[in-house]
């Protein structure tokens, strides 16, 4: 998928490869009883208050970051296509006017899953913010490392069975 040339300023886009099919890795991101346990970056926790995994449903959560600092979040489902893309608008709150657009893509890879968020902020202005002042391409990479970790540990325990 190639950027267009006109949103590239606004783009962030973070790809892994999780050791896991491709239906695991979907069932980590998009049950709150798997996402909960492993969202945010290292040392964050995650506090779910509202979880309504469906087309306009909202996941409405607490990040708490390592340093005790509390971050109200919100999330709308705008697109489910199972296993392989979900579309969102993930805010700190609902109508938000800083909430910035994401499309996750799941793709098979040989018994792995690629998996690429690509989000889109509003302005040029905001996702530098969120680079600079939050960390968001580093707090991704952590993110998705949390997530494969995660993974591993679903298919190991898979494997017992």
């Amino acid at each position: 998928m190639t950027t267009e040339q006109g949103t590239a300023d606004r783009e962030i886009v973070i790809s892994r490869l999780v050791n896991g099919p491709r239906e695991l890795v979907f069932k980590a991101f998009t049950e709150v009883r798997h996402v909960s346990r492993w969202w945010g970056p290292d040392g964050f926790t995650t506090t779910t208050r509202t979880f309504d995994f469906r087309e306009g449903g909202e996941w409405v959560f607490t990040m708490h970051g390592p340093d005790g600092t509390d971050y109200p979040e919100w999330i709308t489902w705008r697109e489910i296509a199972p296993p392989e893309r979900i579309g969102l608008v993930h805010g700190a709150f609902r109508d938000d006017p800083d909430a910035f657009e994401q499309v996750i893509t799941f793709t098979e890879r040989d018994g792995a899953t690629e998996l690429e968020m690509r989000t889109l902020f509003p302005t040029k202005r905001l996702r530098d913010v969120a680079v600079e002042r939050y960390g968001a391409v580093e707090g991704g990479r952590q993110t998705l490392g949390r997530l494969a970790e995660y993974v591993t540990g679903m298919t190991e325990k898979e494997g017992e069975n």
